[in-house]
């Protein structure tokens, strides 16, 4: 009796608390190492591809740590992407309120995976074999169940609140903090139509997938992070793989050049241009936060805190993208700063160069031209230098 009431209360491995806690997390990386991997850059957007012995493991994982099936999940996170922040979207916090998704994100998800005309619609292309239609989709609390065993008897009672924390990880990791904090509360690298942020510092618990507003910038790119001082630890994993030739990357991030001397204007300019035109709009938007603050300094003129980052956000962001009452505001601001307001205009017609849709490449050519000369004949240095960056595109 002695070593039953042992092995019920401390399992077979008779571990010690750290060490419990050490495998929690340990499980819970994996768990998440899988989603952002496997179901989100490999399945959802087709950004890498795996040998199928590591789907598979990632499938068998995912099954028995979560109970989510492949293209349910998928299907999801795709319609999320084509109705984001607009009625349709399965979980945004700008349609349902941050307090919902926060708290009742799994929910949000199981409603959109029941629904059968969303996962026909966008959950093509994952796996149909037989063991994703008889074991993996069919018998998701199976999976779950087996994991409750296992932690049962490796660790005994304490395995139940190991199971628990193991379910809970990814409805409050990503249904919740992902979904609801990565489109409410953040930094922004990029502006778009959508709401997603950059959280920080969250990395080792998500993944990666805190670079929510980069990854909705380029959603095709296996690599979630941009800049030198952002650690996206699913490309660590990603790189690791493709070293031991078990992940071939196909899509990357495009990376605007550095320090390249200008060179002469071509078509081959203005199709890297129009491929890095989130990195070009970016660098606009500073460029006219800089000029506004040199306009200040230089009028000796001095602005609250608040007034100057509501300011600084306008000016960053693309006026399709603001409501009515913040394009007031930025026209307000533009109509007090006039050079400032020369180089706003600007931004609108360089624009041209990828939301032209109809135009040839030699017109497209053109305009970028005579867009180039007139900044250089502008008098504005900011503008001037600006020129010189797109030449350095070519």
């Amino acid at each position: 009796m002695d070593d039953v009431a042992r092995f019920l209360a401390k399992g077979l491995l008779d571990a010690s608390p750290w060490q419990i806690v050490a495998c929690a997390l340990l499980t819970t990386h994996l768990t998440i190492v899988a989603v952002t991997i496997y179901l989100h850059r490999c399945q959802a957007h087709r950004a890498l591809e795996l040998h199928p012995a590591v789907s598979h493991l990632f499938r068998f994982w995912l099954w028995i740590a979560t109970g989510m099936a492949t293209r349910e999940w998928v299907a999801v996170h795709r319609k999320h992407h084509a109705f984001c922040e607009k009625e349709g979207d399965p979980h945004s916090p700008q349609l349902f309120g941050i307090r919902k998704v926060l708290l009742e994100g799994a929910e949000l998800y199981r409603d959109g995976a029941r629904d059968p005309v969303t996962v026909a619609r966008f959950g093509h292309g994952t796996p149909d074999d037989w063991l994703e239609r008889n074991i993996y989709a069919a018998c998701p609390w199976q999976g779950v169940g087996m994991l409750l065993l296992v932690d049962l008897a490796l660790f005994g009672a304490i395995g139940a609140t190991v199971w628990a924390v193991q379910m809970l990880w990814i409805p409050v990791t990503a249904a919740g903090v992902i979904n609801g904090m990565g489109h409410f509360r953040g930094y922004r690298n990029f502006d778009g139509p959508h709401a997603a942020t950059n959280l920080l510092p969250w990395g080792i618990l998500i993944g990666g997938e805190e670079l929510h507003n980069n990854h909705h910038t380029f959603p095709a790119s296996a690599r979630l992070s941009v800049r030198w001082f952002e650690l996206d630890i699913g490309w660590c994993y990603i790189r690791l793989l493709q070293a031991m030739r078990l992940a071939r990357v196909k899509n990357l991030p495009p990376r605007p050049p550095r320090q390249h001397p200008p060179a002469p204007l071509s078509v081959a300019t203005v199709a890297r241009i129009n491929d890095c035109r989130h990195h070009v709009m970016r660098a606009y938007g500073l460029m006219l936060v800089h000029s506004w603050r040199a306009e200040l300094r230089h009028a000796g003129v001095r602005t609250g805190a608040r007034f100057r980052r509501r300011a600084e956000h306008l000016l960053r962001r693309e006026p399709d993208y603001l409501c009515d009452s913040q394009r007031a505001e930025l026209e307000w601001l533009l109509g007090q700063h006039q050079p400032v307001a020369r180089m706003a205009l600007m931004r609108t017609q360089l624009r041209l160069l990828w939301e032209a849709k109809s135009a040839s490449p030699q017109e497209l050519l053109r305009h970028l031209s005579d867009w180039c000369e007139q900044a250089e004949r502008s008098g504005l240095a900011p503008l001037l230098r600006f020129s010189q960056t797109l030449r350095a595109y070519g």
